[in-house]
C-alpha cells in the first residue's frame, strides 16, 4: 500500500519533463535556413578560387629561374657539410685513445678512498701500542 503512493511521486517528474510534440516550423525558418546555406556555398566557392589563385602563384615560383640558385646553395652547403665530416673524422683519428675507460676511473678512483681511509685510520689510531693489560676490564 505504501509503495503506491512512492510509484505516483516517481513517475511525476518524467510526466513534467516529457516533450510535446514539435510543431511544424514555418515556412519563414526554412526560407532562411536556404538563404543561409546558399551563402555559405557562395562563400565557399569565392575561398575555392582564391586557393586556387594561390596555388597556381606558388607552382609558378617553383618554376621560376630563382629555384635554380636554391638548388646551386644547397648543393654548395652539402659539399661544405661532408667537407667539415670529413674532418670530424680525422681529427677524432689524431686523438690518442684515452687511458683509462670511464669503468677503470670509477675503480682506481674507489681504491684511492680506501687506501686514504686505511691510512687515516692507522693515523688516527697512535703509534702506541695496546698493551694486554688494557685489554683486560
Amino acid at each position: 500500500m505504501h509503495r503506491l503512493p512512492l510509484l505516483a511521486f516517481l513517475t511525476l517528474p518524467l510526466a513534467a519533463f516529457a516533450e510535446e510534440p514539435a510543431a511544424e516550423q514555418p515556412q519563414a525558418a526554412a526560407v532562411e535556413s536556404a538563404a543561409d546555406v546558399a551563402q555559405s556555398l557562395a562563400d565557399l566557392e569565392r575561398r575555392l578560387a582564391e586557393s586556387e589563385q594561390q596555388r597556381n602563384t606558388l607552382a609558378a615560383q617553383l618554376a621560376s629561374p630563382d629555384n635554380s640558385q636554391d638548388e646551386a646553395v644547397i648543393s654548395h652547403l652539402r659539399q661544405e657539410n661532408q667537407r667539415l665530416k670529413l674532418q670530424l673524422r680525422e681529427a677524432r683519428a689524431e686523438q690518442p685513445p684515452r687511458l683509462l675507460t670511464e669503468q677503470q676511473t670509477w675503480y682506481v678512483a674507489g681504491g684511492g678512498t680506501a687506501l686514504l681511509a686505511f691510512i687515516l685510520g692507522a693515523l688516527g689510531r697512535g703509534s702506541r701500542r695496546r698493551q694486554r693489560r688494557e685489554w683486560i676490564n
